[in-house]
């Protein structure tokens, strides 16, 4: 039951700081937001949910200072984001190929030319995953609009996973672009598209769970939140018939310091033998690196 110890851990979802809030990440949410709280004194858009928001103050190569992070909580990989348009962090990343996966955060809404940025990445970033957060998009696409099925369809063609926030959105704009309902139509008209939900899928976490029983390419990591607060139905499910669909993903340090995620990790209530496929053998099985 206990978390073990001499596991090499996969983050997939973990950034490279920007500055000491990271508040930047965030400038995207604005055109969304209305609330003159979220726009004038939040740093991040989600304040109100995360009260240990980390600081990350870095002196000399933010990288080198992540890697440095990975080491002392046992992270053996994790899932970095890239520009399409700024190869700088790519090209960072690149002297530690063996400790970072490289995913993009798809722009639907740029039709063709994203399908092209796709195709490109894959071939001079080694991009492993496409990543999207359908609320938080200028305007919002749904996550079965037809602006996101040739972007789909890219996934298939180029074996690329397919990350989406699902669920309630934590910034204060509209969330039913996300519903988990829709993942549905998308899982059944793309078969060889494995699509991750991140985010929780709350409130609708026990349909997320019905729609990964019956859909083997629909999987479920745990972004964004407090290993003590993971669903209840995602625990049972990943202790019952669930343990290959459940991975592994913080939010460092976007949210929450690796300190405060691994040490209510210490506390979930995880079978001994979905240990090892949650925080390691699913993520590696989902980009084919096993072996």
């Amino acid at each position: 039951m206990p978390m073990p110890k001499d596991i090499g851990i996969i983050d997939l979802m973990l950034g490279i700081p920007v500055s000491e809030d990271n508040s930047e990440q965030y400038d995207f949410i604005k055109k969304n937001l209305m609330d003159t709280q979220s726009k004038e004194m939040f740093k991040m858009p989600v304040q109100y949910m995360f009260k240990d928001i980390p600081r990350t103050k870095v002196d000399g190569d933010k990288v080198d200072w992540t890697i440095a992070q990975m080491d002392k909580h046992g992270i053996e990989k994790a899932l970095i984001g890239v520009s399409a348009a700024n190869s700088d962090r790519a090209a960072a990343l690149a002297r530690y190929p063996d400790r970072f996966l490289l995913s993009y955060e798809c722009d639907p809404n740029k039709g063709m030319e994203e399908v092209r940025n796709i195709r490109r990445l894959k071939r001079e970033q080694n991009i492993v995953a496409i990543t999207a957060f359908p609320a938080g998009m200028h305007p919002q696409v749904p996550i079965n609009d037809k602006k996101l099925y040739p972007i789909y369809a890219t996934c298939v063609e180029e074996g690329l996973p397919f990350f989406c926030t699902t669920g309630i959105a934590g910034p204060r704009i509209p969330s039913m672009c996300q519903r988990t309902e829709l993942i549905e139509e998308v899982v059944w008209f793309f078969p060889e598209l494995n699509f991750v939900m991140r985010h929780g899928a709350e409130p609708w976490d026990a349909l997320a769970v019905k729609l990964m029983l019956k859909f083997p390419n629909l999987y479920y990591s745990t972004s964004a939140f407090a290993p003590k607060h993971y669903p209840k139905s995602i625990i049972n499910y990943a202790n019952t018939r669930g343990a290959d669909k459940i991975l592994y993903a913080g939010y460092f340090p976007m949210g929450m310091s690796l300190e405060r995620i691994m040490s209510d990790m210490e506390n979930v209530p995880f079978n001994d033998d979905v240990w090892p496929k949650f925080l390691r053998g699913n993520a590696l099985k989902l980009f084919g690196l096993e072996g």
